[in-house]
């Protein structure tokens, strides 16, 4: 009898004549087994309190742990399941960090979250085998079985000590009862991500997801860490994963090639990665490297330099300026690396939209506009303040009147819907562009760095877009048939000399069936010059096939307004007696324009079909995301797919990560930003997914960069190009944000990569913020050199050899001086 107690046959008792021994030895054991599970769940919310760990991110992080002291399977699969309820309602209503999941990828690219486990073991035990482990419990174990016991339980307090001090551990990987290594319940970012100063303290929580592709409602990709003991978790409930905090494409390209690879059902641990990275990261964070000696720019322009325009030496030598050729971009051979002071008293730029009304006089200390256009309404001093009454010179008593009284002569204008993007030549403070926001429209100003001070720096500072620039000797630096509307309010461009050369260049920009609004004396006023220019301005347009929309007069402001339609066929120009101006060769592009000389000539009107500008864009707002019609399936696109699909994977992938990552991951207090630069925007995805923000972005296309800015256009914003080898045309501090993705990394082949980190601290506020998307390496150079010019690293994160970095200015600059000698007068 002895021997047959603990005999087994197949699982059954090989004697009824101790059934009833046994019988009673199970309900004991089930009883205490019932008591220490009560015991148990009751501690599981004690112990999710006391993990809950904050990293150096600032991001806390909820690590639901079972009690990991007693090994019996029964026990364990209780307590997780109470733990994994716990940890579902702290994440329910969570927002989701970091996440840029495409959402365009292959079907068995997207399946292999939900079979994550589906190889593993299930772990829930028979009930033959839970009375069988309860009989068990009751045995007296072997000296080596309590050895192991006793081991289990100290591996399992070191880990809780390991973990509740924070330890970042190379080897900090958690071993589960079966020997498998999973990865650490904690943040993705704990290793790789620091940030400091979050704006008003804001920090932003960040919480595992628990959800499954097919709970998200699309076919999107996560890249999920397991939990620890998930595996020893019911089949049927939901598997508790950690999402990456972000996903890295370089654009919408990396979709399909890069991140497909990782559904396999196979990741790596967050202690691998973690890992290889701080290995990776051992050369470039050497202390040698972060002692970069920045030093002050000396100049003659001081706080308001801009390189390519500020050049004096080469002023000089410049043959003639009645072109107005010494207004017009002259770079230096090697651009400054030094750094660009700060006026004294400048503080934190007033938001929008207060910005629009007043600024501080301090940040752009000029009061000649205010002493000899303040009775035009332009701008006064009041105080510490510079006010903007919201008047011109075409327009005294207040823009918004005047813009009104522009659709009201012209109906068809319809601001805001039909005419959305605008372009301002000679904008003065910009008021015109300003208030045009109240209307829905965009408006890219424009006027010289001349003896109207500071007129574009008003500008930018006041958060109305701007930039410096002059019609001279050689065309604009946007693509032709873009803009919607032109306006000129007595912006002093003499349109009617050398054959009308600047007015064709605005024919040249402007969209076929868009309007050239022209409010100045010659139109209502009757002196010998006036009347001159009147006339020679009747021949010239009437030469160019514009119809005259309409002459009125402003009875408040008391000027004229007189507003002309470019021909939307080729009819006119074929029915004119005399080819004056001549129309452009075939050959001429329209969309050249990066150091292009003007020409006297017009460029047919595009007719078919499938050519740009043959049609008129779709209203505003829908256009911003409708696919461009003139896009064809046979064109590849930048990232290698068919133009239009192109252009769709891009958009949702930008929306993906400005929602998902940058509105909710990087601390950024949104409402103080205004003016942002996207300085490699491809599509202008960013700038479409920013759009219900109060902001507006800047578009930048490299000139060495597939040609999109007439794509950027078509979707209702607005962009530049530009040589990121060379100072950009903008007043130093102008923008709040700069957004860069993968553009340093291709400087750094091209041109001085010094210049350009200087160039970006040149047009970057103090306290404002890079958001830099970019190979490991650029990352972590960037890094030290902004440490070296005492930014404030906010965050860094990498991921498969990609990294995003966001990283804050400060007030600081350098003692040491530098002389820039082709800018000292």
């Amino acid at each position: 009898m002895a021997l047959g107690k603990y005999s087994r046959v197949d699982g059954r008792k090989s004697s009824s004549g101790y059934c009833s021994t046994v019988t009673i030895v199970v309900f004991v054991a089930l009883c205490l087994v019932g008591v220490w599970m009560m015991t148990s769940s009751s501690v599981v919310p004690v112990q999710n309190s006391d993990v809950s760990q904050e990293n150096k991110s600032g991001v806390k992080t909820q690590v639901a742990e079972t009690n990991a002291e007693n090994k019996n399977d029964v026990s364990k699969n209780e307590d997780n399941n109470n733990a994994s309820e716990n940890n579902n309602s702290n994440d329910e209503g969570k927002q989701k960090q970091f996440e840029d999941n495409p959402g365009d990828l292959p079907d068995d690219a997207t399946k292999g979250d939900n079979n994550v486990n589906s190889n593993q073991p299930e772990k829930n035990d028979a009930p033959e085998e839970m009375e069988k482990k309860a009989e068990e419990k009751q045995e007296e174990k072997s000296g080596d079985e309590k050895k192991d016991d006793e081991e289990e339980k100290k591996d399992d307090e070191e880990e809780k000590k390991e973990e509740g001090s924070k330890d970042n551990s190379e080897n900090g990987e958690n071993k589960n009862v079966d020997g498998e290594s999973q990865g650490e319940n904690k943040d993705s970012e704990s290793e790789e991500t620091k940030e400091n100063n979050i704006d008003d303290g804001e920090k932003k929580s960040e919480e595992n997801s628990g959800k499954t592709d097919g709970e998200n409602g699309e076919g999107q990709i996560e890249e999920k860490v397991e939990n620890k003991k998930d595996e020893n978790s019911d089949e049927g409930s939901t598997q508790k994963k950690e999402k990456s905090n972000e996903v890295f494409p370089s654009g919408a390209q990396s979709e399909l090639s890069d991140e497909s690879t990782t559904q396999n059902g196979s990741f790596k641990t967050q202690a691998t990665e973690s890992k290889n990275e701080k290995e990776a990261q051992k050369p470039s964070l050497s202390e040698g490297q972060n002692t970069y000696n920045w030093k002050l720019c000396n100049t003659t322009a001081g706080p308001d330099y801009i390189p390519c325009l500020d050049n004096l030496e080469a002023i000089r030598k410049l043959p003639s300026t009645k072109h107005y050729e010494h207004r017009e971009r002259h770079c230096p051979d090697n651009p400054p690396t030094c750094l660009v002071p700060v006026p004294e008293g400048y503080q934190r730029s007033i938001e929008w939209p207060t910005s629009r009304e007043k600024i501080w006089y301090h940040n752009v200390p000029h009061t000649k506009l205010a002493q000899v256009k303040g009775h035009q309404n332009w701008v006064k001093v009041s105080g510490e303040y510079l006010i903007f009454p919201g008047g011109g010179t075409q327009f005294k008593h207040g823009a918004l009147h005047y813009i009104d009284f522009i659709q009201q002569s012209v109906p068809e204008i319809a601001w805001g819907k039909r005419s959305r993007v605008v372009l301002d030549v000679g904008c003065g403070v910009a008021s015109f562009g300003g208030f045009l926001f109240e209307r829905d429209v965009l408006t890219m100003s424009l006027a010289p760095k001349d003896e109207h001070e500071a007129q574009v720096q008003f500008a930018l500072e006041r958060g109305i877009p701007a930039i410096s620039a002059v019609m001279g000797t050689k065309r604009l630096p946007y693509p032709g048939r873009v803009f919607d509307v032109v306006h000129c309010a007595r912006c002093r461009v003499p349109w009617h000399i050398e054959g009308g050369k600047l007015l064709l260049e605005l024919n040249r920009l402007l969209r076929p069936g868009g309007f050239f609004v022209w409010s100045a004396t010659p139109i209502y006023q009757k002196l010998p010059e006036d009347v001159g220019i009147w006339e020679a301005m009747k021949k010239l347009t009437e030469a160019m096939c514009w119809e005259v929309v309409s002459i009125t007069k402003d009875r408040i402001n008391g000027v004229g307004i007189a507003v002309y339609r470019k021909p939307t066929s080729n009819e006119c120009y074929e029915r004119r007696s005399k080819s004056d101006p001549p129309l452009c060769q075939d050959s001429d592009d329209p969309n050249a324009a990066w150091n292009v000389p003007l020409q006297a000539c017009m460029h047919k009107v595009p007719v078919g079909s499938s050519e740009r500008g043959s049609q008129w864009p779709e209203q505003w707002p829908a256009r911003v995301e409708k696919t461009p019609y003139w896009l064809s399936s046979s064109e590849v696109g930048v990232y290698g797919k068919p133009a239009p699909e192109d252009f769709t994977a891009d958009y949702e992938h930008w929306k993906r990560v400005v929602n998902n990552s940058y509105l909710k991951g990087l601390g950024i207090n949104w409402s103080t930003v205004r003016n942002v630069m996207d300085m490699r925007a491809v599509y202008g995805g960013l700038a479409a997914a920013l759009r219900e923000l109060n902001v507006w972005v800047m578009n930048i296309v490299s000139i060495d960069a597939p040609d999109t800015l007439p794509i950027i256009y078509e979707r209702g914003l607005f962009g530049i190009y530009h040589d990121w080898c060379e100072s950009f045309s903008t007043y130093p501090r102008s923008y709040d944000l700069l957004h860069a993705d993968h553009l340093f990394s291709k400087i750094k082949k091209k041109c001085n990569f010094m210049a350009l980190v200087a160039e970006v601290d040149r047009i970057l506020r103090p306290e404002g913020k890079i958001i830099v998307r970019d190979t490991v390496d650029t990352i972590s150079e960037l890094e030290n050199l902004f440490k070296s010019m005492h930014w404030n690293i906010r965050m860094t994160y990498s991921k498969d050899k990609e990294g995003l970095l966001c990283a804050q200015k400060t007030m600081w600059r350098p003692k040491e001086q530098e002389t820039v000698t082709y800018a000292i007068a």
